[in-house]
This record gives structure tokens, C-alpha cells and sequence, in this order.
């Protein structure tokens, strides 16, 4: 059992997302005392079903409840959407004492529907895989690139679990997101598309040669990497401009959310990364970010993620924009001994960008200062950022 650096509100009901695997029942278990929590596990298809048939059995339920039993839990709400109605009417008619959890594994079809999002009657609170802080001396930087984060990986004793787990896990996306749920009408095109997606992780995105690859067109890549977002396997990063609307005209990056599921799903989990590979460098670029974008969630720090690529082909891997204090350019690099030669991108980008702070973030575990570039262990600057 690991302790999660995610709090969940203490006197207000929430929304928990989170994908697959990432350990929402496990924090929820963990969380809420067990004699005062009821749970409607819409996984279970005798639950699905009768709440299916009438949404206002939750309702009716609940108002049956004793003053005891003080938490509700629906578990992937998202499969019925319309629940949410009835608790909507519990919070604000019935003004009922419990507290609601909800739970999902994808916002796809709460967004499609027009879902009841309780307007601002329940906080947002959104689960990742195990960060490094929350592995504490377990934690072991091989593993992580290789096998990614979910529990299941940490809770497993060999390789060979972690790798079998993983492929399940690509297997059991593809059944149970997408074709359960007919989000694509042609499952195989989009099984490519998964391929090429993990092979392209972290780099901008170039609509027209994925669908070439793939054997489809711009719009339906576009329209799959929204469904990778809204089933929460991943994020965009936009381009950084000082204007909007020219930053909206460039390609994104995509980051998929776990070093794991991206090897799973382009076929490379027999292929153990070697450092000062680019491979190795890719996945750890993913793995500082999926840190970021976790730590980010966690402490509700408000930063918005970008890149920054000039005309001339120069590029920074992170402009974090951070409410209140300077613009943050950041460099990630694999290696376990920084050069001044590293931070050649900040330096030649940090004039045109004033009161901008640099950080390059690394393996390597001594912190030194180039200039006026602070280069730190990764996991130190998570921290100072």
C-alpha cells in the first residue's frame, strides 16, 4: 500500500478521474471508513442495470440511508451519466447529510452528454499513477521508465508480471473504452493508430503523417487524440506565443500518461532502454512530465504547460506559466553528468524572454549553477519550480 499525495476534500463532495488502474478504489478504500460508506460500483452489471433502468433508484436509495452511513460512492459515473441528476437533486433538494464521491475513469461521454457536473457543488480532484515521492525507497528510476507507474507494476514481483500486466492493460483500453463503448466504428484502424501515438510520444504533432501511417485522414487523428484526453491516457501541450491566437495555430505535443502503457502499446517492452539512447531520452522527458502534470493536479498550483520552438529550429522542452511568479523555461535531459554545452537552448532563448527563470533537470545528482540556469536532479526540481 502506498500513500498517495492526492487529498480528497474533507467537507464537500467530489469528483475523483483518474485512468484505469490508477488506484481510485484503492484511495477511496484507503480514505473513507468502510462501516460509514456506501458504494454503487457501476461495474457490476446487476448494478449498472438496475440504475439503468431507473436513475431515480440512487435517489431513493440514498434518502433511505441512516444518518450512520455518512459517504456515497458511485464508481464510474461516467458509464451512467444521467446519476448524476439524482445527486445533483440529493445535494441541493434534499439537502442529505452524506458526501458523494464519484468516480471515472473517462470524462468522454460526461462531456458528449452535457453531464450534470453539479455546478461547482463538488470538487474536481484527478488521480495519476505513483509519482516518485509516493514510492519513497521503493522507487527505482529503471523501473519507472520501463514499466511505468500504475500500483499493479510496484505490487508485481518480476518483469515478466509487470510486462504481462501491461500488455492486459493496452488489451483491456481497447475493449473496454473503446469498443464497449463504440467510440470508433472500426476498431483496427484506431488499434494502429494507438501504435503510432506511443511512438510519437512527447514530439509535435503532425496530423497528416500519422494518417498516413495509420491509412486515415487529419480530422479523425485529431478526433482520436481527444479521445485519448477524454479517456485520460494522455495531454496536450501547446506551442508557447505571447499571442493566442498565433499559439492555437501550432501543432501540440501529446504526452501519453504513463512510460508503461506508451511501451505497451508500441510493441517495446522487450526492448530495455539504454541510457544516452534518444529512446531512453524520450521516455524520461515523458516521465519528468507526467511528474509535473501530477504535482500540478495535486497541489491545485494553477500552471499552464507549454513548449517553445523558434523558426530557427531552436527548442525548450517546458514553459510552465505560474500564477504569481516569473515564467519558468525548462530543459529535460537524461544524462547523469550535465555539460555547459546542455544548456545551450536556455541560453540563446532566455534574452528574448525577460524576467523568465531557466531550470535544466536531469539525472544527474549534483545541483550546479551554469550562468544564470539553475541545472538540478529532476526530482529536486520539481520542487524548485
Amino acid at each position: 500500500m502506498f500513500h498517495r499525495l492526492l487529498n480528497l476534500p474533507g467537507n464537500k463532495s467530489c469528483f475523483l478521474f483518474g485512468a484505469r488502474g490508477t488506484g481510485k478504489s484503492t484511495l477511496l478504500r484507503a480514505t473513507l471508513p468502510p462501516a460509514s460508506t456506501v458504494v454503487f460500483n457501476l461495474l457490476e452489471a446487476d448494478t449498472e442495470d438496475r440504475l439503468a433502468r431507473d436513475p431515480r433508484a440512487l435517489e431513493r436509495e440514498v434518502l433511505a440511508l441512516p444518518p450512520t452511513l455518512t459517504h456515497v460512492v458511485v464508481d464510474e459515473v461516467q458509464k451512467l451519466p444521467r446519476l448524476l441528476d439524482a445527486v445533483h437533486n440529493l445535494i441541493e433538494t434534499h439537502r442529505v447529510p452524506q458526501r458523494f464521491i464519484l468516480t471515472g475513469s473517462s470524462a468522454r461521454k460526461l462531456k458528449a452528454g452535457g453531464a450534470n457536473l453539479l455546478a461547482g457543488r463538488a470538487s474536481l480532484r484527478h488521480l495519476f499513477p505513483l509519482q516518485r515521492r509516493e514510492l519513497g525507497d521503493a522507487y527505482d528510476e529503471d523501473r519507472a521508465l520501463r514499466f511505468g507507474g500504475l500500483p499493479a507494476v510496484w505490487n508485481a514481483t518480476t518483469d515478466d508480471e509487470r510486462a504481462d500486466f501491461l500488455r492486459a492493460y493496452a488489451h483491456g483500453y481497447l475493449r473496454e473504452e473503446i469498443q464497449a463503448e463504440q467510440v470508433v466504428r472500426n476498431l483496427e484502424p484506431f488499434r494502429r493508430f494507438l501504435e503510432v501515438a506511443a511512438q510519437n510520444d512527447g514530439k509535435i504533432l503532425n496530423h497528416a503523417r500519422i494518417a498516413r501511417e495509420v491509412g486515415s485522414d487529419p480530422k479523425t487523428i485529431q478526433a482520436w487524440y481527444q479521445v485519448l484526453e477524454d479517456t485520460l491516457l494522455g495531454f496536450h501541450v501547446d506551442g508557447f506565443h505571447s499571442s493566442v491566437r498565433k499559439q492555437l495555430r501550432q501543432a501540440p505535443k501529446f504526452y501519453l500518461f504513463d512510460t508503461g502503457v506508451t511501451r505497451a502499446l508500441s510493441r517495446m517492452l522487450q526492448v530495455p532502454p539504454q541510457p544516452g539512447t534518444s529512446y531512453f531520452g524520450d521516455l524520461f522527458e515523458s516521465r519528468v512530465m507526467t511528474e509535473l502534470f501530477a504535482r500540478n493536479a495535486y497541489e491545485q498550483l494553477d500552471w499552464r504547460f507549454s513548449y517553445l520552438r523558434t523558426k530557427a529550429g531552436l527548442e525548450v522542452d517546458l514553459v510552465l506559466q505560474r500564477p504569481g511568479r516569473p515564467l519558468a523555461l525548462v530543459e529535460i535531459k537524461s544524462t547523469a553528468q550535465i555539460r555547459e554545452d546542455h544548456a545551450a537552448p536556455l541560453r540563446a532563448l532566455l534574452p528574448d524572454v525577460p524576467d523568465a527563470e531557466a531550470f535544466l533537470l536531469s539525472r544527474d545528482p549534483h545541483p550546479q549553477r551554469l550562468g544564470p540556469i539553475l541545472a538540478l536532479p529532476w526530482w529536486e526540481g520539481l520542487l524548485a519550480l
